[in-house]
């Protein structure tokens, strides 16, 4: 009979050399973990840095209303005081031509001092008003519209370069005439919701490309998406589907989220879908897939060190 002991030596090395290469797989994903954390970290940093600083400007804004507007009563109170003392009597019901148009002229020129802090800035024209809009998103500046307004001989819009998706003529019969601040705050929420949505959708082309699964399909008010993306469980990787409906075309966030995975997908997956769901609803669509991300990364960390193991 042949002993099986000559072959031991043999077997030994091809088990240790198999154990080096599982050691420096298990070395190189954590390397790369640890890498991955580092930029987490930086981002999460730069984050806060960017929400500290945005929450000091918007302090700062309310802080400037709110001396705009007790500066604007004791303003009136000193004009309606020094009527009364020159006896000069007025028909609020009948104002004069004049009156109107310097009145038109004076809401103008509040109009500059009050928006230049939220994103709308204005100059004075020969025959109106000509307006920019600034829209950003996250503290990110997007870009910038314009308006030409006319206010003799009565108020309306010379020409803009406003996108013809956005209701501009909508929005001006209702608020141009009558109230025009009005009319520039829901231009201006339009005009940033809209600026949002797109950069939403431009940030996951850009970011997350390796985890769509061909284009992402949206239309010219971006209030519509609808993209493929890979989702990593534990039996492989699977095709999510995605649809979002922004019905509010004032908000950067979607109404409706529908998440569905592919008909062979295991059945736990249902329940990822559904949570998918609620954070597309919840967060910016690139934060969004941020998280996925981060969920991955942990269940990975999980498998590698699971609970009780050695550190």
């Amino acid at each position: 009979m042949t002993s099986a002991f000559p072959l031991l030596p043999k077997a030994w090395r091809e088990m240790e050399k198999g154990k080096s290469n599982s050691e420096d797989g298990v070395l190189a994903h954590l390397e790369r973990l640890e890498a991955q954390a580092r930029e987490s970290a930086l981002k999460q940093e730069e984050k806060e840095q960017q929400e500290e600083k945005l929450a000091g400007l918007k302090a700062r804004v309310q802080e400037l209303r709110a001396q705009r507007d007790e500066l604007r009563a004791k303003l009136e109170l000193q004009q309606k005081r020094l009527l009364e003392k020159e006896g000069v009597k007025t028909d609020p019901e009948q104002p004069s031509a004049q009156a109107v148009l310097e009145w038109k002229i004076r809401s103008m020129k509040d109009l500059l001092q009050l928006f230049y802090l939220t994103g709308i800035s204005g100059k004075l024209t020969k025959r109106g008003v000509c307006f920019c809009i600034s829209t950003a998103y996250e503290g990110t500046y997007l870009h910038s519209y314009y308006l030409d307004v006319l206010t003799k001989p009565e108020v309306q819009i010379q020409r803009h370069s406003v996108p013809t998706f956005i209701p501009l003529e909508q929005i001006a019969r209702r608020h141009l005439q009558t109230d025009i601040r009005r009319f520039l705050a829901v231009l201006s929420d339009h005009l940033n919701a809209y600026a949002g949505r797109r950069y939403q959708a431009d940030q996951l082309q850009e970011r997350f490309s390796d985890r769509l699964e061909g284009p992402l399909q949206r239309n010219s008010l971006c209030n519509l998406l609808v993209f493929h993306y890979n989702v990593s469980g534990d039996n492989g990787s699977f095709l999510f589907s995605a649809k979002l409906l922004y019905s509010d075309l004032c908000c950067s966030l979607p109404t409706e989220a529908i998440v569905s995975c592919t008909p062979n997908a295991p059945t736990e997956l249902a329940a990822m879908a559904a949570a998918h769901s609620e954070t597309f609803r919840r967060l910016a669509l690139h934060k969004a897939f941020d998280s996925f991300s981060k969920a991955e990364e942990t269940q990975d960390q999980a498998l590698i060190s699971p609970p009780g193991s050695p550190q």
